[in-house]
């Protein structure tokens, strides 16, 4: 099984001024994720604005990452190309990186024997541990729980991020598993309940800001006080929906930007978020005495 940890944040990409790459406030922001309790970080995922970033500037920031952390840092190389998956992922080994985040394909709307193949084809090609990501909000794809039992048979095929929202496919994904294949909740909302039916961990935004107290859930949770992890899973609430009030990632970067932690606007086709929005979060914020 692998060492991944319970809490893994999906890393916002920090930019300057002009949207390059800021390569340093993108190591100052993984010290702090690790500092707060982070337990792997997915670099260059949905909430890295992967979409609108090169090839060069994925790979760079897998290794300055990777060199300046002491915890697993796991790659999102998916695409909707199963070749440029696999190439993405051998260029992401390279440089060190511990596992890898793939996304069900995109835009192509596979059928399940179609997923099959294609997360059969990267794991025969690539010698790392993988993590599934479903998302069918985002992809128009969604990966059943009987694709996710074939799947978890293969050796490298460690780990699924579930975003389906879906409860019920949460349970029946874990009613199908080995124990030893890790269930990730990708919706901080869900994660406590999720955790009620056995889902081992989170792939979170919501740590960049609350990192401290999530794991301070996990950890009541795990111990059994089940009424201290839901007291703090409803304190968390409001902010776990309000960082999803508009797409991501634009909502968690303007959190970050409100706390000082700079991270920089979104390339386009995303914008930065509107006075409405940071109005709400700014409250929330303040809630927390974050800010």
């Amino acid at each position: 099984m692998v060492n991944w940890g319970r809490l893994i944040t999906a890393m916002v990409t920090p930019f300057d001024e002009s949207l390059n790459v800021d390569y340093d406030a993108a190591i100052m922001l993984a010290k702090k994720l690790v500092k707060e309790g982070s337990s792997a970080l997915v670099v260059t995922g949905t909430t890295g604005e992967s979409p609108t970033l090169t090839h060069e500037e994925k790979i760079k920031l897998y290794k300055v990452i990777k060199d300046n952390v002491d915890i697993p840092v796991i790659a999102g190389v998916g695409t909707n190309n199963t070749k440029v998956t696999i190439e993405n992922a051998l260029s992401a080994k390279e440089v060190g990186v511990d596992g890898l985040l793939i996304v069900t394909p995109y835009y192509n709307k596979p059928d399940q024997d179609s997923l099959y193949c294609h997360f059969k084809e990267i794991a025969e090609a690539v010698d790392l541990p993988i993590m599934l990501y479903n998302v069918p909000g985002r992809t128009g794809c969604n990966m059943l729980p009987e694709t996710v039992e074939k799947l978890a048979q293969i050796e490298n095929i460690v780990a699924l991020k579930e975003a389906s929202g879906n409860i019920m496919q949460f349970a029946e994904i874990i009613k199908r598993v080995p124990e030893d294949f890790l269930i990730y909740s990708g919706d901080d909302g869900l994660f406590l309940p999720a955790m009620s039916i056995g889902c081992y961990g989170v792939v979170s935004v919501a740590s960049h800001v609350v990192g401290l107290e999530m794991n301070e859930m996990i950890d009541a949770f795990i111990a059994g006080d089940i009424v201290k992890a839901k007291d703090i899973h409803l304190k968390l609430l409001n902010i776990f929906r309000d960082l999803f009030i508009v797409t991501n990632p634009i909502p968690v970067k303007a959190a970050l930007n409100l706390m000082g932690i700079k991270v920089g606007a979104l390339r386009l086709p995303l914008t930065e978020a509107r006075e409405k929005v940071l109005s709400i979060l700014r409250k929330d914020l303040e809630d927390l005495g974050k800010i």
